[in-house]
């Protein structure tokens, strides 16, 4: 096996040897190409997220690939920035914070939200089938995975003022920034991009009066904990994390549930006919193949992880792909499951105070795609050739960029 190199094809391509090769032989292992101390085993990887007290959220959504002068005064003339807000908050305001998402993606909202979901699924769909029709092959990514929970995401939480097309432009340039390793033109181009993202959430946030029933208004009356309203800049991170969180991330987990769908004998039919298969069949995706594939967290005092001394200051990156295919765990990890018993203790969602506040919407949404696109499209077929897609290949996200199917 060659050098690991987290950005590199073969590990993009099929991260598990390597994942496997770490959990067994180097549980706790400093990268050397990025510095990063990677956490691979289910057991080590809990412990962190369970104990924020040691295990500090403060670099989550820091650059990978650190931002040079340039880039950062288009970032400054945009007057970006990041302050504790969600993932990245380990002060006494996240609770509060939390408590605001949550509440628009708490079980009742997200029942609520099915015929919402399938609604804009038909919508979706039917433009899918008459491109097939037209043209005898479809791009589910293009037209369908990455768009519905964009749609979604802006009828929940009341966004409006900008086209799905250009909110999901904005989030998938803010993930290639903080978590690729873009070049320096194509960080220029990036930052530009987030810089739009911002400007345009923080005249969302300082808007008045907020549109009724939003999320920005719930957001606009929300107290800090020393009583005072929170500040333009905070309410920016916080809509930055959930917009990004709440579209981008669960298109890649819709992306991620099709492809293998489509590419397992005899699972589209399955997911269109048996009752509960697509949320078994969602819950093995991400357990094996989640879109979020590791996190990162900042060690605050010296620690001891599978026998290996962490220095205080370390920054981990806990390999949450891996952890959900540890056989001290999960029973033959390599193999898709469906109804697996333990399935949902896979720690893709994370676990304790920062894990997922969309969790629940993400999951149903997943399966309501599947649902609704295998009883569409029930002969739909990989396109020959296609199999093997292209494949996003962020630090911390992964998924197909291709769903093309044909025609019969």
């Amino acid at each position: 096996m060659s050098r690991l190199d987290l950005f590199g094809d073969e590990f993009v391509r099929d991260p598990y040897p390597w994942l496997d090769a770490l959990r067994a032989d180097a549980p706790v292992h400093q990268d050397p190409g990025t510095g990063l101390w990677l956490v691979s085993r289910y057991d080590d990887i809990r412990r962190v997220l369970l104990d924020p007290a040691v295990f500090h959220p403060d670099n989550a959504q820091d650059a990978v690939t650190p931002l040079p002068v340039g880039v950062l005064r288009v970032l400054a003339r945009a007057g970006f920035r990041l302050p504790p807000s969600l993932a990245n908050n380990g002060t006494d305001s996240h609770h509060g914070l939390r408590r605001v998402v949550t509440r628009f993606f708490n079980a009742q909202r997200v029942a609520a939200a099915v015929p919402v979901i399938e609604r804009i699924a038909d919508e979706l769909l039917d433009a899918a089938q008459r491109r097939l029709e037209a043209t005898g092959s479809c791009d589910l990514f293009e037209v369908y995975a990455q768009i519905l929970p964009c749609r979604v995401l802006m009828e929940l939480l009341g966004i409006d003022g900008v086209d799905p097309a250009t909110l999901i432009r904005w989030s998938d340039a803010s993930l290639e920034l903080f978590w690729g390793r873009p070049a320096l033109e194509r960080q220029l181009e990036l930052a530009a991009l987030v810089g739009e993202f911002n400007q345009w959430l923080t005249a969302t946030v300082s808007a008045a009066p907020a549109r009724p029933g939003s999320f920005v208004e719930a957001l606009s009356r929300h107290r800090l904990p020393d009583g005072r309203p929170l500040d333009v800049g905070t309410a920016v991170g916080v809509c930055f994390f959930a917009f990004i969180a709440g579209q981008s991330t669960t298109g890649q987990l819709i992306s991620t549930t099709l492809h293998r769908a489509l590419t397992e004998p005899g699972l589209w039919s399955r997911a269109a006919d048996e009752q509960g298969f697509p949320e078994a069949w969602v819950e093995e995706v991400l357990r094996r193949e989640p879109p979020v594939t590791t996190w990162r967290r900042v060690a605050a005092e010296p620690v001891t992880l599978s026998g290996v001394d962490v220095p205080a200051g370390a920054q981990l990156l806990l390999m949450l792909m891996g952890s959900g295919s540890d056989p001290e765990v999960f029973d033959a990890p390599d193999q898709m499951c469906p109804h697996r018993a333990n399935a949902r203790h896979h720690l893709s969602f994370g676990v304790g105070r920062h894990r997922c506040p969309g969790a629940s919407l993400a999951r149903t949404e997943a399966a309501v795609a599947l649902r609704v696109a295998a009883r569409r499209l029930p002969h739909a077929r990989i396109t020959p050739g296609d199999e093997r897609p292209p494949i996003l290949g962020l630090l911390s996200f992964r998924a197909p960029l291709q769903v093309r199917v044909a025609a019969p």
